[in-house]
């Protein structure tokens, strides 16, 4: 129990902070992410992903791990450039933009 425990505290210490994301805010600032990841979330080409309706939480992990270098391979060196200016508040934001969109069917 005790390593449970040990394991979620490391988990907790080591996550980014979850800033309360703005959404309107989020839209605005996602005017680089449109050329990939469309105006509307929906990707412009299949190499990217959709991001509308996408959970909030994973797209903040997501972006610091590409921010902190922590992901590889496919667009991972394209999403590090323009991840490295963004602040926690500007990740949330955009988070809260994409995550309040209807998911593509």
């Amino acid at each position: 129990m005790r390593i449970v425990a040990g394991i979620l505290a490391l988990l907790v210490a080591s996550s980014p902070v979850f800033a309360q994301g703005n959404s309107a805010d989020g839209q605005s600032k996602s005017a680089s992410c449109a050329a990939c990841h469309g105006a509307n979330g929906k990707a412009t080409n299949s190499i990217y992903p959709n991001l509308a309706g996408q959970n909030a939480e994973y797209l903040v992990l997501s972006l610091h791990a590409y921010k902190k270098g922590g992901r590889s391979g496919g667009q991972a060196g394209v999403m590090q450039a323009f991840t490295a200016s963004l602040s926690d508040q500007d990740i949330s934001d955009l988070a809260a933009y994409y995550a309040s969109l209807a998911p593509l069917k």
